[in-house]
């Protein structure tokens, strides 16, 4: 077996190098340092603050949370202050803990997108990269979001990649994060990489819906909300395998229902260069340094010397050709 004292841990995405292939995934980690008195936020491949409007907006009517056999809903609806607010108050603090930052924007429209953007370009030498969420399935109900003629942005290429290129304005990696609530996931995919995307994010939530079987109500506020956790794991990795099968060449960072070291390590197989733990946060506020050293013990066990030896293992003949 093959010494760990040899083991390579970091990963490339583009142009960015992390030092390990564990982040931490938008939407579960907060604006800032809100995990760093559980661990050092320095000690992961990067942060993936919630995601970010160019405006304050306040979110969806509560409940938003609902715990579920395989997971959870959420319907919180994208709240927050903004990214000028975000750059003065939050941004200093994951300066001051070394936390390699990625932005996460999002927008009603594609204007709102180019502000945000725009605005983040005053910061871009402190950003790694910036996650577009061209996905999340929770603003739908707000009366701005139905004057809006889209659904989810992530269901049209056009709409997709049109939105990737004002966010151009940035200057720094841009990353797409797509819905699995559609068939043409691949077509997207291939389109914001096209528009000049370096990667794409895979996946957000899931369409799902409780009953309040007292009130025979909706058990979200929003109604529906986005389905999170173990349960939806397979189908992020039915995602990324599907996607890297037609684009071998873009990068793919994984998420979607990983709680270990292995559900990681299987992504990796599918296609992805990295992942992100998120869900799985709020049950174990540590659980992204766990599933970090997880996947090392996992990488020494099986006499893995580099991350490269994994990612797309299951395109290429499995673990077993690469160590031939």
């Amino acid at each position: 077996m093959r010494g760990e004292k040899h083991f390579d841990h970091s990963v490339r995405v583009g142009d960015v190098e992390f030092k390990s292939p564990v982040l931490l995934a938008s939407g579960t980690a907060g604006h800032s340092d809100e995990l760093e008195p559980y661990f050092p936020l320095s000690k992961i491949g990067a942060i993936v603050v919630k995601s970010m409007s160019s405006f304050e907006w306040a979110g969806n009517r509560a409940p938003r949370l609902r715990p579920t056999n395989g997971g959870m809903l959420n319907a919180v609806g994208l709240q927050g202050l903004g990214v000028a607010h975000w750059i003065e108050h939050d941004l200093p603090r994951l300066k001051k803990v070394k936390a390699t930052i990625v932005a996460s924007i999002w927008g009603f429209s594609i204007d709102d997108y180019r502000s945000a953007a725009s605005l983040l370009s005053e910061v871009s030498t402190d950003l790694a990269a910036i996650e577009i969420n061209l996905s999340c399935p929770n603003i739908g109900s707000s009366s701005k979001a139905a004057n809006t003629s889209h659904g989810i942005f992530a269901h049209d290429e056009n709409l997709s990649a049109e939105i990737v290129r004002v966010c151009s304005v940035a200057k720094v990696p841009l990353w797409a994060k797509l819905s699995p609530n559609t068939d043409r996931v691949v077509d997207v995919a291939a389109a914001v990489s096209d528009a000049g995307c370096q990667a794409v994010t895979l996946i957000n939530t899931a369409l799902g819906l409780a009953i309040d079987v007292e009130k025979g109500l909706p058990a979200l506020g929003n109604g529906g909300g986005g389905l999170s956790g173990s349960g939806i794991h397979p189908i992020a990795v039915r995602t990324i395998f599907d996607v890297r099968t037609r684009l071998p060449r873009l990068p793919i960072i994984g998420v979607g229902g990983i709680a270990n070291g292995e559900d990681a390590i299987e992504m990796m197989m599918a296609g992805a260069s990295c992942i992100q733990v998120g869900t799985a946060t709020f049950a174990d506020p540590r659980a992204a340094v766990r599933i970090d050293r997880e996947m090392r013990q996992w990488a020494r066990k099986h006499g893995v010397n580099n991350w490269s030896e994994v990612v797309n293992a299951a395109h290429k003949g499995g673990l077993a050709s690469k160590q031939r």
